[in-house]
């Protein structure tokens, strides 16, 4: 009997820890540098920081650097394609678009658009096309800054926007209220659910994000409601980027590296 009785309780402490496994993170490098804002890697390693308003991309032979101090703080880069890099300055409502030598190739003012627009949200999308979502409204569309036209592809927005990301086919954003949402470029919305309470949050696909909370990394699961932690070796950290299995931690000392393998 007792022999069952522990085996019982072996048997049911082995299914709650194959429930609640940990991912473990393996440290690549460290990069030690001084900044106020890590904002991430390109497809071809060079890495992006803002200090001081000072947008910089380092690679191992070359610093380059972009300012524009009359359009004040940088609130947003898009980094999805590194010859169309895509700076956004909320507080002036207005986009500049940078070649891979941080040459200014295009500057838009949306405030000087023929379709009133008050920009809140931004991304790069194909065909020469941002995503924009106009407070105005509370509508998403698109901005051609060839053509200079913006046609508007989605319904209202009932709730504010906390968070976003996008890519060239999908604009995501989580609202005040936890919830998340998807949009394709045809302005269909889905929704995909309610997400934990989070510091950042870093959206991978459609159906996997990481989180932050109380300096915890935790991988989560839509589709199998499955929630993991993530093992790194910082006890705090400022912001956390994820790109291509490469999880990268920007503390007060730089960024640490990790390799980590998401199913």
């Amino acid at each position: 009997m007792k022999k069952l009785v522990l085996l019982l309780f072996i048997t049911s402490f082995s299914i709650v820890f194959s429930q609640n496994p940990k991912l473990t993170a393996v440290k690549i490098d460290s990069i030690r540098f001084d900044g106020d804002a890590f904002v991430g890697y390109d497809s071809f390693g060079f890495y992006y920081t803002i200090k001081n308003n000072v947008f910089s991309k380092i690679g191992t032979l070359q610093t380059l650097e972009y300012k524009n101090i009359s359009l004040g703080k940088i609130t947003k880069v898009d980094l999805q394609n590194p010859l169309k890099i895509v700076l956004f300055y909320e507080n002036f409502n207005t986009v500049v678009i940078l070649d891979n030598q941080l040459n200014e190739t295009q500057k838009i003012n949306f405030s000087e658009s023929i379709s009133p627009i008050v920009a809140t949200a931004i991304g790069i999308s194909s065909q020469n096309q941002l995503w924009v979502f106009n407070s105005l409204n509370q509508q998403l569309g698109f901005f051609d800054y060839l053509n200079k036209e913006y046609k508007t592809v989605s319904v209202p927005f009932v709730e504010s926007i906390k968070n976003y990301s996008s890519d060239f086919n999908i604009f995501q954003w989580i609202d005040n209220k936890n919830n998340w949402y998807a949009c394709d470029i045809f302005g269909k919305i889905k929704s995909k659910g309610i997400i934990p309470d989070f510091e950042w949050i870093e959206i991978i696909n459609e159906k996997q994000f990481i989180y932050s909370k109380d300096a915890v990394l935790i991988l989560y699961d839509l589709e199998k409601d499955k929630k993991t932690e993530i093992e790194i070796s910082e006890k705090t950290f400022k912001k956390f980027c994820y790109k291509d299995q490469i999880l990268s931690i920007f503390t007060t000392a730089g960024i640490t590296n990790y390799k980590i393998s998401i199913p």
